[in-house]
């Protein structure tokens, strides 16, 4: 008994409802006629408007990675292999994880804002008397939105900061665009890609999902509202970290790293 009363923690409900939210998720999903329209309204919202953020701190991220490993690099003769080191770095893990942990920030809050205050104003209710499917129109969409282009903003978010790169190489130093790309690429293989992007997809649905549960199951009131929102991103940027973690090591249990 003792040891199901110390189960019996918020945490531990929390991490039931989600389990079932998701399940309930993957049900509809494989039901006939679904809303594609708004799916790509919400991959717009999602994709479009979180671009510009990406992009800024991508580039930001590649140019100071440059710049603060260079001195080391240096001072071990070793400048030749900045453009590599650089490129390996960011495209195993700073750009996607950094790139996941905007898009929670961005996309989480704002997915559990927009449906907790449609909860909250009874607008979900009003589509269920009125025969229309709320989980259907509004956490699928967001969900399969979320999936497909944080991967997408996550490719993007890889060029721009080796770009970034680019410009901070030549700051204290003179390399030519072609060398810089061939040493960038030289030292990349298929799996060094293959599980950056695949687990890009997981921390989208992850994203996803935690922002609409949030919002679906919003308390009642404006407190609510700021609550579901903010719980929101803390739950998706730490389910982003776990998901990298166990990422990493299914990568190395598969000899890719």
């Amino acid at each position: 008994m003792a040891l199901l009363n110390k189960l019996n923690t918020p945490f531990f409900q929390e991490a039931g409802e989600i389990a079932r939210f998701t399940s309930r998720f993957f049900r509809e999903v494989s039901k006939p006629r679904q809303e594609w329209e708004e799916f790509v309204n919400q991959s717009y919202f999602i994709g479009y408007k979180t671009f510009t953020l990406v992009g800024i701190t991508a580039f930001i991220m590649g140019l100071v990675l440059t710049i603060q490993s260079r001195p080391t690099l240096v001072e071990f003769g070793a400048a030749s292999m900045l453009p590599s080191m650089v490129s390996v770095s960011l495209v195993r893990e700073i750009a996607p994880v950094i790139t996941a942990l905007i898009c929670a920030g961005k996309i989480g809050s704002g997915i559990g804002a927009e449906l907790g205050s449609m909860r909250v104003t009874e607008q979900i209710d009003a589509m269920e008397v009125s025969g229309t499917n709320p989980f259907k129109y509004l956490v699928i969409t967001r969900v399969l939105a979320s999936t497909v282009m944080v991967p997408i903003l996550s490719s993007l978010a890889i060029a721009i900061s080796l770009y970034g790169g680019y410009l901070g190489a030549n700051l204290k130093g003179d390399v030519s665009w072609s060398l810089y790309w061939y040493q960038a690429y030289k030292v990349l293989i298929f799996g060094d890609f293959v599980p950056a992007m695949v687990k890009t997809i997981f921390f989208g649905f992850a994203i996803g999902i935690v922002g609409c549960y949030k919002g679906y199951h919003s308390q009642k009131g404006t407190e609510g509202v700021g609550r579901s929102a903010t719980t929101a991103v803390i739950v998706a940027s730490l389910l982003v970290f776990i998901l990298d973690l166990i990422a990493v090591q299914v990568a190395d249990v598969l000899g890719l790293t």
